[in-house]
């Protein structure tokens, strides 16, 4: 089973649109995703429909200490895609995980329950500097860190992502080492000469840097994206083909290219999702 979080400390970067679509993708190749909601705002929570909703969430899995996985686990709509609920509006777990002395350590100690059940977990974040967001890198096999093509966000990634990592990366004193980050240009526009300039400033900043790399999948700005959440369906469902006169890829074609950059070692399964194999997911 391996772990993957979404993380940023900046809000508004699309890390719930990339753990949803991307766990629907990797759900519709047959794999068994997880999806955890760690964000206070439980957008993730509410992506998809669920058949099945659990009788515990996310607070009753840290705080608590819950092991059964029937009460924690809901069903999305979506084959092979569950989901542990936020259930933390008020946010005690940060300060209880603040004053906990495995407070950092509580994820990743407690995430070998699932292995049985799933392939893949893939954590969403809150988009700011807390302890749970540091939990949840300390549980991770690998981080991805959505970063839009503007300045701002190129600096706050800079600024407080590696930042974070950095403050962290102590713990490999204690045994534990940081999974590598993954920079993922999000909401990238076809034309656009600013975008360009940015992914070739991310590319000089840190193609060196040990334990980070910029990604070369890239997420265009396209409006199946918002079509796709409106739906409640993933996105690779909503745009199959490219349409005609595009440039930019279609949804399911970047998905793709995605998961199997991510997940080389399930290239084969990825390659085989296709138009008659999503309509059949969705029956």
């Amino acid at each position: 089973m391996l772990v993957t979080s979404i993380i940023s400390t900046k809000g508004g970067v699309g890390k719930t649109t990339v753990a949803a679509n991307l766990g629907g993708f990797i759900a519709d190749a047959g794999l068994r995703v997880l999806l955890i909601d760690l964000d206070m705002q439980p957008t993730l929570s509410s992506y998809y429909k669920l058949k099945k909703v659990a009788d515990c969430g996310i607070y009753e899995l840290i705080a608590l200490n819950e092991q059964n996985v029937d009460k924690l686990v809901s069903h999305t709509s979506i084959k092979h895609l569950h989901l542990v609920f936020s259930n933390d509006d008020k946010g005690q777990l940060n300060t209880l995980l603040l004053h906990a002395p495995d407070g950092r350590f509580r994820l990743k100690n407690i995430l070998p329950l699932f292995i049985p059940h799933y392939d893949l977990i893939l954590i969403d974040t809150q988009g700011a500097r807390s302890v749970t967001l540091e939990m949840a890198v300390v549980a991770s096999d690998k981080l991805i860190s959505p970063v839009t093509p503007e300045v701002l966000s190129a600096r706050e990634f800079r600024r407080g992502t590696l930042q974070l990592l950095a403050d962290i990366a102590p713990y490999r004193h204690l045994g534990i080492t940081l999974a590598p980050v993954g920079m993922l240009m999000n909401r990238v526009p076809p034309v656009s000469r600013n975008a360009r300039l940015i992914q070739g400033m991310l590319h000089e900043l840190f193609h060196a840097q040990e334990g980070v790399e910029l990604l070369h999948t890239c997420i265009p700005a396209t409006e199946a994206w918002s079509r796709a959440a409106t739906l409640a369906a993933p996105v690779h469902r909503v745009e199959r083909t490219r349409p005609a006169g595009r440039q930019t890829p279609a949804a399911m074609e970047t998905l793709r290219a995605l998961a199997c950059e991510l997940f080389p070692q399930w290239t084969s399964k990825f390659e085989a999702v296709s138009g008659k194999v999503v309509r059949e997911a969705a029956l």
